[in-house]
């Protein structure tokens, strides 16, 4: 991906949070230059990534493979030092935009529609193998409630309501057609998307960058050492 494109996203993305009445933490609007006079004292942020996180997952084309997360809190797999058992982010979805089919060995996660469009979910579970579970039906909690679904089955996720997805369970997910940009949240076990990831097909999960221009703000795998 290009800087510039990521920077134009970065852009869109702060302007439909705003619209939406979602305040974020200061760190997230840091520029590069800020970043430089950071000290140790702001190493939970750098070590667990918290911040920007944009991926067109290797498609090229952000706008139909794509995803933009924004990690507000999170804990760590490896140094114990950070305690927190739970993540959260926030994720902007568009129409038709599509998260490929993936799931989390470790992480369990609620994703809640916090308003704008509908979220589309496509769910299988997974076999020993780690391959789609064709015959057995999927169990889906949604706020409170629970219900089966055959696999391949696809969950409408309207603003308001949120969505449960066990370690193991393969989901894709896109927004509604017709119905607008999303808004998500995520709250989560402890999250680290360079080892908990499993995508059905081969998948980029961070971006090679082009720098055509310079950053707007950096992404969480971008921050300088202290």
């Amino acid at each position: 991906m290009k800087r510039s494109e990521l920077n134009n996203i970065m852009r869109e993305a702060v302007a439909f949070i705003d619209k939406m009445n979602f305040k974020l933490p200061p760190f997230i609007f840091w520029s590069p230059e800020e970043w430089a006079t950071k000290g140790k004292e702001y190493d939970e942020i750098r070590d667990n990534m918290l911040g920007w996180d944009i991926t067109d997952f290797g498609s090229g084309d952000y706008d139909k493979v794509g995803l933009l997360m924004i990690t507000i809190r999170n804990g760590n797999f490896n140094d114990p030092k950070y305690v927190k058992p739970y993540a959260e982010k926030l994720l902007i979805v568009k129409e038709e935009q599509i998260t490929p089919y993936h799931f989390h060995w470790s992480k369990m996660e609620d994703i809640i529609n916090r308003g704008g469009g509908n979220l589309l979910v496509q769910v299988y579970n997974s076999t020993p193998d780690e391959e789609f579970d064709m015959e057995t039906p999927v169990t889906v909690n949604m706020d409170g409630y629970e219900f089966q679904v055959e696999p391949g089955a696809i969950v409408r996720v309207k603003p308001g309501e949120s969505i449960s997805l066990p370690s193991g369970l393969y989901h894709k997910f896109w927004g509604e057609k017709g119905t607008g940009m999303i808004l998500l949240g995520e709250v989560s076990k402890v999250n680290d998307d360079r080892v908990d990831n499993r995508f059905h097909e081969p998948t980029g999960r961070f971006p090679d960058i082009e720098e055509d221009e310079p950053a707007l703000y950096l992404l969480g795998n971008e921050y300088p050492e202290a």
